[in-house]
């Protein structure tokens, strides 16, 4: 099958497809036109990506995980030993990345607090705290 029909298959933009063999993840074939080809396991590699992106995991790390995980039509599955402990660095990157943006809205939160508001005639009303 051709780019455009993958696309179709998946929902994804030619684009990101594109993209995404620039960044490994997939390897079409190229026919004698010099045309991207894809089989159907490229549907499944391509749904797996948007799993692992979808649990907040970076292309490069999705390089590294994809060809160890298998789709078991519900979830993907750990097809090599090993797998864990980059799971585990993942998910204390996504903590520490909440932790941040908890951080930054309680800030953003005290700066609307004492933040005055704007009257309708385009005045500003002074909030003394």
């Amino acid at each position: 099958m051709h780019i455009g029909d993958l696309s179709r298959q998946t929902g994804v933009s030619q684009r990101l497809l594109r993209y995404y063999e620039e960044q490994g993840l997939l390897a079409p074939r190229r026919g004698s036109s010099g045309y991207r080809e894809y089989d159907e396991q490229d549907v499944d590699t391509v749904r797996a990506i948007r799993m692992l992106l979808a649990a907040g995991l970076g292309t490069r790390t999705i390089a590294e995980l994809l060809p160890c995980t298998v789709d078991d039509g519900e979830h993907l599955v750990p097809a090599c030993s090993g797998l864990l402990p980059d799971l585990h660095r993942e998910r204390e990157r996504i903590d520490r990345a909440m932790a941040d943006l908890l951080t930054a809205r309680t800030a953003l939160d005290a700066l609307i607090a004492v933040t005055p508001e704007a009257r309708s005639d385009g005045g500003i009303v002074c909030v003394a705290t």
